[in-house]
């Protein structure tokens, strides 16, 4: 059994090669798989050039376990949050290292309902299972299948049903996402 450092107390996050890596996210997604059983989860990731490359590698883990992976593309974890409500999916998995250092990455995982889960609701059940390694053989008929779909209107639309958008003319509003994924929905809202 290899101990995975990556699991904090609410997310996992590491130093990339040291801590986590593509094998580890691929253990990771198949551990999530076999200890939740869901049917459908939604992926996201962020900015991060690490990001993709592990969002892939954690797909092939889940389908192996018989998930149905939906991959929303580059998102903000706020969004894997409303995909997986707004779609009312079994769980969520967004690849971010928030703010830490550019050679770390890691994962927020969701349940159904947007709920989190964190060390004390499935984190550490994640992480043995992940750690142990001990999967069963890939069946390849139950494999789960892989779609990349976009949400980006549906949550732009839910964010400005906050607002009355009339009511902020004329008012000039200037947005800084700092270089993080929240940009991409950012820019399509100026047109509201």
């Amino acid at each position: 059994m290899t101990k995975l450092t990556c699991f904090k107390a609410y997310d996992i996050r590491g130093r990339l090669g040291e801590e986590l890596n593509e094998d580890i996210a691929w253990r990771i997604g198949r551990a999530y798989g076999e200890y939740l059983k869901p049917k459908t989860i939604v992926l996201g990731g962020d900015v991060r050039l690490t990001s993709e490359a592990l969002k892939l590698a954690l797909a092939k883990g889940l389908q192996d376990a018989g998930v149905d992976v939906l991959d929303i593309g580059m998102s903000g974890t706020e969004e894997i949050y409303f995909a997986t409500f707004h779609l009312g999916v079994d769980g969520g998995i967004e690849v971010t290292a928030s703010h830490n250092p550019m050679d770390y990455n890691g994962m927020k995982l969701v349940r159904e309902g947007a709920r989190p889960i964190s060390g004390d609701t499935g984190l550490r059940d994640v992480q043995r299972l992940a750690e142990a390694g001990d999967f069963p053989p890939v069946n390849e008929a139950a494999r789960g299948s892989y779609r990349q779909i976009s949400l980006r209107d549906a949550y732009i639309g839910h964010l400005l049903g906050y607002i009355s958008v009339n009511n902020l003319t004329p008012l000039k509003l200037v947005f800084n996402a700092g270089n993080g994924a929240a940009g991409r929905s950012l820019t399509p809202s100026k047109r509201a």
